[in-house]
């Protein structure tokens, strides 16, 4: 029961290396948990243990039945930035199959995005939006940003990017 709740701790320690600012993929060093019947101990290892990826996450199962999706656009360009800016972008969703679209989510690739996106079922033929939010302060240069989207249609996830170019 120790090592379970001890693993448990290390893996959501793991997530908090996640980082916006640098997305690294080195392996992190451990710490091996011995245990014995009176006390815990914790002793360095030896191993190294891959960091915990957000991307392995199982995506959201929709039990709406199944329908299709046309968007303005996939892709964003904001230009020139300057550090610091926040800025939105609205991509507008539209409901080409014959059954209600549900957005279940919308998974941002980087904490430095935020999205809104209609919560009600769209209804065949009409229109709904999702809104990115950027800010911009720990960035400089050209920087490439998607979020993932999890819709009740066949190919999801559905993935948005935007770039931008952040001037000091």
């Amino acid at each position: 029961m120790k090592k379970t709740l001890s693993i448990i701790a290390l893996s959501i320690i793991g997530f908090g290396l996640v980082s916006c600012k640098k997305e690294n993929k080195e392996t992190q060093t451990a710490d091996a948990v011995a245990t014995d019947s009176t006390a815990t101990t914790i002793t360095p290892a030896d191993s190294t243990v891959a960091p915990v990826s957000t991307e392995t996450a199982a995506a959201p199962v929709s039990n709406q039945p199944l329908t299709t999706i046309a968007l303005s656009e996939s892709n964003f360009d904001f230009g020139q930035i300057k550090k610091g800016d926040k800025v939105q972008h609205v991509y507008e969703v539209t409901n080409t199959g014959t059954n209600p679209l549900v957005i279940s989510e919308v998974k941002p690739g980087c904490g430095c995005t935020a999205p809104d996106f209609t919560k009600e079922p769209i209804m065949p033929g009409k229109k709904g939006k999702i809104t990115l939010h950027f800010d911009s302060t720990n960035f400089d240069g050209a920087v490439n940003k998607y979020a993932d989207v999890f819709a009740n249609v066949e190919k999801a996830p559905i993935k948005l990017t935007f770039t931008a170019n952040i001037q000091p």
